[in-house]
């Protein structure tokens, strides 16, 4: 990784600059309206359309959601918490292309005039104030893996391209040409925005994709990929497809990662060497409970760990150790940077930066060290004395409810709300009967 890049601001809109500057910017560059958007717990982008004359009170106060109508906030159906507010981040104003005339701009939750404690974004901003005061900063590079689906005939899910059946397809560029419309369209209209789009492949499974922007700062990446999402979901309805996040739609394929590239940073803008391998130590420490976030769905467990694959690799980690360019490993570490290969597609970004940043601060001011490092395929070696990483939602659950510093990261409001969510999506999944259970038992016995 290069040195630490500034943060976007599409605008120049920096916080101290008048309001009727940022307005009259926004007005010349043909925005009549501003789209607020905010993330849900689930990581689920959420927002209202506003005239660009509401802007001022977008900036002081913020745009008015039912608190009890988002998942994750626990809030009240009366009184003065019952109203949730995304006040508008001026540094993230930016134009959509796909929606001529609307400006996105991310809102930080707040309730009744203070910072929410169960939204997200003030989850991360909280996380990353902590790492400013040991003296670090972060860059984040984010990668996220994609399946491009449609809807069949008998109404099932199935890959966009029906000519799409490699059994080795990454890299296979018969079917990264098919969609090429769709995939230049999301290239083109990305850097408009501002992203440095570096790579777009075919991966590992049937209509699966991944494409790769420059890192940045840690907030400016979980915000851009907020808006890679909306993006990305608009461009492929209108090209008769669907974009999905999902981690794992298919059976017998690799999954979908969201593998996270970090580096740290000294204040004087030097790489932060010297306390990197203990961060990476506290996220090893804290693996399992950091699983609850970044893996946080049930069909996430049918990605990690996962013993088999049409193409021969799943790419999953599921022994906790590290290694040099080790992809097997959940931290694969390079020069300047390691990878966190746990994350995947369904994680709320914010979160799961933020527990990824509690975790390693614990890890240096415990001075802890990760052991060596792995330099085995643990696919092929297994190394049964590592720990491995949770096989069930539940399990994370379990692990995360006993992490005091991973639990701590979220603070009780979201904790009690994120944990009894999970619960009850574990539930209903533990209550499903599935079609595979009527094939395989209904004239059983």
């Amino acid at each position: 990784m290069t040195a630490p890049s500034v943060r976007a601001e599409p605008f120049d809109s920096a916080q101290d600059r008048p309001v009727e500057a940022l307005s009259a910017r926004l007005a010349a560059a043909g925005i009549h309206t501003l789209l607020v958007q905010f993330a849900d717990v689930h990581g689920a982008a959420k927002g209202k359309l506003v005239p660009l004359a509401q802007l001022p009170e977008l900036l002081a106060t913020g745009a008015g959601f039912a608190g009890p109508s988002i998942w994750g906030t626990g809030l009240p159906r009366t009184g003065p918490r019952s109203e949730y507010y995304a006040r508008g981040d001026a540094a993230t104003a930016q134009p959509l292309p796909w929606l001529p005339g609307v400006a996105r701009l991310v809102g930080d939750g707040f309730v009744d005039g203070q910072a929410f404690e169960a939204c997200p974004r003030q989850v991360l901003h909280r996380a990353l104030a902590r790492l400013e005061a040991a003296g670090l900063t972060m860059q984040l590079g984010i990668e996220p893996e994609f399946f491009l689906l449609k809807r069949d005939s008998a109404g099932r899910i199935v890959p966009a391209d029906d000519a799409d059946r490699l059994a080795k397809p990454s890299y296979d560029l018969a079917s990264l040409q098919r969609p090429i419309a769709l995939l230049y369209e999301l290239q083109h209209t990305l850097q408009a925005c501002g992203f440095e789009v570096q790579q777009i492949d075919h991966e590992d499974a049937h209509g699966q994709y991944e494409l790769n922007w420059r890192h940045a700062d840690a907030l400016t990446s979980c915000d851009r990929l907020m808006l890679f999402k909306l993006a990305a979901q608009t461009l492929a309805e209108r090209h008769g497809m669907l974009f999905s996040m999902m981690p794992k739609p298919f059976e017998g394929q690799p999954g979908s990662g969201l593998h996270f590239h970090v580096s740290l940073w000294q204040t004087d803008g030097t790489l932060a060497d010297g306390v990197a391998r203990a961060f990476i130590a506290g996220v090893l420490a804290h693996a399992r409970a950091l699983c609850a976030l970044a893996a946080p769905t049930v069909n996430s467990y049918k990605r990690l760990g996962a013993a088999a694959s049409i193409s021969g690799t799943t790419w999953s980690p599921g022994a906790i150790a590290h290694g040099p360019n080790n992809r097997t490993a959940p931290v694969r570490t390079l020069p300047g940077r390691f990878e966190w290969r746990v994350p995947d597609a369904s994680a709320n970004i914010y979160l799961a930066v933020a527990t990824l940043i509690a975790a390693g601060l614990d890890g240096i001011e415990r001075r802890l060290d990760p052991g060596p490092a792995c330099t085995d395929d643990l696919y092929d070696t297994p190394h049964p004395e590592l720990p491995r990483l949770p096989s069930s939602l539940d399990d994370a659950l379990d692990a995360l409810e006993a992490d005091a510093v991973v639990a701590g990261a979220l603070g009780p409001e979201l904790l009690a709300n994120f944990v009894a969510l999970k619960r009850e999506e574990s539930l209903a999944w533990r209550a499903h009967v599935s079609d595979w259970e009527r094939a395989r038992y209904a004239t059983a016995f």
